[in-house]
């Protein structure tokens, strides 16, 4: 097999690759000199569509409309862009082995690829039911969201099973986003998930019975407190029947899993230092090998805001550490210092007619302020997370983009406020004086 070299490659095709050939553009890249090497058949797109308007019974996003850079108000990268610009896009290549100590890695198929410097995005892979070994988990119609062609296998399925049975097993993002989308669609909506209230590595109980309370008048059904232990199947092989920890049974069509995430970074076992699940990077995602560097869900990075080591697994990281790497790899040739990434969580999501923001750091003492009765025409509310007397995070459901701006300056400058009553009453007003 023939043996290609690159002075750059990014190992992934998603959201973090996209940015950061963007940035290498702007930055000044020769025609030949970058690759991206990715299993996916398309160019980088905004994932995040992918739970959203791509599920939507009209107007559905397809593409080429939601390739990068949309997503963050920037200019859509056509597979013309990367041609134009000289840049490899190498699609539907798996690369199963790296020997990072030889710059090198090789494909499914035997290709090399020689690099000079390496931007690991390789991204998340979805945590399966088989993987359990749960009973049946292997049926036709059992669906994880990931990648475009599980999207394309949702929306034939939605198609088939017009106004039919859908059971999602989960309450995080996932759950939340395609629990709506399919009572969008019409299907009959169940949701299962073993904690006490959804969300619940983010949202406290106050925030969380505001939605599960908006999705319980939208028709949806919220079972709590178990979990799907065996799936039946008809004569077909398709999903019929789940079945609960606490044996109830329930009818299923359709089911869709989103249970959590795991970071792809097997490839580079024992040959970078790895933490907190990831691979540890300094404020530049240069990793333990110096002509390494590694973006987005699998690096763990410090977070100057902290001062402390953390993964982040969210689209706004994936797009700003993507483009702080390579403002590094760039500086370092150039000779010009660069800013260490100075960071800000950041989570948003958006289903039915909602869109939450949060900022900051959900840790501390909690206050609730503002109208979060699920059953008003225009809800608007949110939480402060306290800690040691000033306000560390901030959450708000309904807000304007400036007042979504006034939380994120809450989050970042962490001002005092030591009366909780006194910032429960002045709720949203106390962000936007700041």
């Amino acid at each position: 097999m023939a043996e290609k070299s690159f002075k750059y490659v990014i190992l992934g095709g998603g959201v973090a690759a996209g940015y950061a050939a963007r940035e290498f553009a702007k930055q000044g890249v020769h025609p030949g000199e970058l690759a991206i090497i990715s299993k996916e058949a398309v160019a980088p797109y905004e994932r995040p569509a992918l739970s959203k308007a791509y599920l939507f019974p009209e107007g559905a996003a397809r593409l080429p409309g939601f390739h990068v850079c949309v997503g963050s108000g920037g200019e859509r990268l056509l597979p013309e862009w990367y041609k134009e610009k000289g840049i490899e896009l190498i699609l539907s290549t798996e690369i199963v082995k790296a020997d990072l100590p030889a710059n090198t890695l090789v494909s499914a198929t035997g290709e090399t690829f020689k690099y000079q410097i390496l931007i690991i995005a390789t991204g998340s892979t979805v945590i399966k039911l088989t993987d359990f070994g749960v009973q049946g988990a292997d049926a036709k119609n059992i669906f994880y969201l990931r990648e475009i062609d599980d999207a394309d296998k949702l929306v034939e399925a939605i198609k088939a099973k017009k106004n039919g049975k859908a059971v999602i097993v989960g309450g995080g993002y996932i759950g939340l986003e395609l629990g709506a989308a399919l009572k969008i669609n019409n299907l009959d909506v169940s949701m299962v998930y073993p904690e006490p209230w959804c969300m619940p590595r983010l949202f406290t109980s106050g925030i969380a019975a505001f939605y599960e309370g908006y999705y319980a008048n939208k028709g949806i059904k919220i079972i709590k407190g178990t979990v799907a232990v065996g799936f039946t199947s008809n004569s077909n092989g398709e999903v019929k029947e789940v079945q609960l920890k606490d044996g109830r049974v329930l009818e299923a069509d359709i089911v869709v899993v989103g249970v959590g995430g795991r970071p792809l970074t097997a490839l580079f076992k024992g040959q970078v230092e790895e933490e907190k699940g990831g691979i540890k990077t300094d404020a530049f995602f240069k990793t333990s090998v110096p002509t390494v560097y590694a973006v987005g869900d699998v690096a763990t990075f410090p977070l100057k805001l902290y001062n402390e080591l953390r993964r982040v697994e969210h689209v706004d990281h994936a797009r700003k550490s993507a483009e702080q790497a390579v403002k590094a790899i760039k500086g370092l040739e150039k000779g010009q210092s660069v800013d260490e990434y100075d960071y800000l969580p950041y989570f948003y999501s958006r289903s039915f007619d909602l869109a939450w923001q949060f900022y900051g750091d959900n840790v501390g003492d909690t206050v609730l302020f503002g109208d979060n009765n699920p059953q008003s025409p225009k809800p608007k509310f949110g939480s402060y997370w306290i800690k040691d007397g000033k306000v560390v995070g901030a959450f708000l459901e309904g807000g304007s983009a400036e007042e979504n701006q006034a939380i994120a300056k809450v989050a970042k400058l962490q001002p005092k406020a030591e009366n909780l009553d006194a910032l429960t009453k002045e709720g949203l007003a106390f962000a936007c004086k700041i």
